[in-house]
């Protein structure tokens, strides 16, 4: 196997290997990731994937239209247009790369709907998502439901979701009838972590395992970073372990993304992430650093474990149970346990795409999840 390093690392010192090959590849020389590569890719992608969302949404009834519109930052609440911000486009931007790593520039260019399916897909679980956690920010402005009602927000994701198969399913791509079929079964999976994330919160902290947290964000957020790179794959002709390859790729960056996302949750900067600070502890979240500190077995797992039994409103000091997290060692679980996810999906990659240079726009991508600003 071709081995190449990786600068993809969420925490300086947190990678430990462990005794497993991980594919890299050198800091240096022409195969070296650049800082900026991934930024640039994802604005490449918004500039190619955008039109199409735009002309999907356009087809939709009025009233969709507008929240869907809303949703995307393109038009303010009364319908006159915005600058707004769309989101990363993370996920179209692994369905284009790793077409154009296993199939060259025309297969980038054919994978087209499947990178738009995949975000509307994406943008679907947003806004249901945010009805169902009550989150009244997203992209530093009021969220759908807050705005249009949560029955119309909840219309809007269906709606979006319908145009994602329907993109596909029109397509006359030979790879069209099996990335439906594939991104049908994602919303599946998804729904149903999104199911068990809302059954965990029912229970009690001590009563949830991290095992159970861990499959419940793959489903969540592991399984569409999977299928992007899996329908990316499909679209450029790849053999079915490539393609499978690729999903567990997505899969293993999508768990480090969501570990790395969960202590921005507790330790971001609210200037960057939109959301006031310990905005996940505040709710009582039962993120994977939280679970982490709580099992433990040290004073601040007993310091937290009281302060999230707390009704919130009469427990929410913030500092203290940030502070708890962290002296118990959820942030650093959390962190060592992204750069093990991302070792994992290092090797996967290296299975489906052993060139480096060919690799280097999902390595970009795969960096980029794991060192988002704070």
């Amino acid at each position: 196997m071709t081995e190449y390093v990786t600068r993809a690392r969420p925490h300086p010192g947190a990678a430990r290997e462990r005794g497993r090959s991980v594919p890299s590849r050198t800091d240096s020389g022409p195969g070296a990731l650049d800082g900026h590569e991934a930024a640039a890719i994802l604005e490449e992608t918004r500039g190619f994937v955008d039109p199409a969302l735009r002309a999907a949404i356009d087809s939709l009834p009025g009233s969709m239209r507008r929240i869907s519109l809303y949703h995307f930052g393109w038009e303010h609440a009364d319908g006159t247009p915005a600058a707004g911000n769309a989101g990363k486009a993370i996920r179209p931007a692994l369905v284009l790369a790793a077409a154009t790593a296993l199939g060259g520039p025309a297969a980038r260019t054919a994978a087209l709907p499947a990178a738009a399916a995949v975000e509307l897909v994406h943008n679907f679980t947003l806004l249901h998502d945010d009805v169902m956690d009550r989150d009244t920010t997203r992209r530093h402005r009021p969220t759908a439901w807050t705005v249009f009602g949560d029955a119309d927000a909840v219309l809007a994701g269906d709606a979006l979701q319908a145009l994602a198969l329907g993109m596909l399913s029109a397509h006359p791509h030979p790879a069209s009838s099996a990335a439906a079929v594939r991104l049908a079964d994602c919303v599946i999976e998804l729904c149903a972590g999104q199911h068990a994330d809302t059954a965990l919160e029912q229970r009690g902290p001590a009563e949830v395992t991290l095992d159970e947290v861990l499959a419940m964000a793959e489903a969540k957020t592991g399984a569409l970073l999977g299928c992007a790179c899996a329908l990316g794959a499909l679209y450029a002709g790849a053999a079915e372990e490539d393609v499978e390859a690729l999903d567990a790729f997505g899969r293993q960056a999508g768990l480090a993304f969501q570990l790395i996302d969960d202590v921005i949750g507790i330790w971001g900067d609210p200037r960057h992430t939109g959301k006031p600070a310990g905005a996940d502890l505040v709710a009582r979240k039962k993120s994977l650093p939280v679970i982490a500190a709580l099992g433990s077995g040290t004073p601040a797992a007993v310091e937290l474990a009281e302060l999230y039994a707390s009704p919130r409103g009469q427990g929410d000091d913030v500092e203290r149970m940030t502070l708890a997290v962290e002296r118990a060692g959820g942030r650093e679980w959390a962190q060592e346990q992204a750069a093990d996810r991302m070792a994992r999906a290092m090797s996967e990659l290296a299975r489906a795409v052993p060139d480096p240079e060919a690799a280097g726009g999902l390595l970009s991508l795969a960096e980029f999840v794991t060192r988002r600003s704070m």
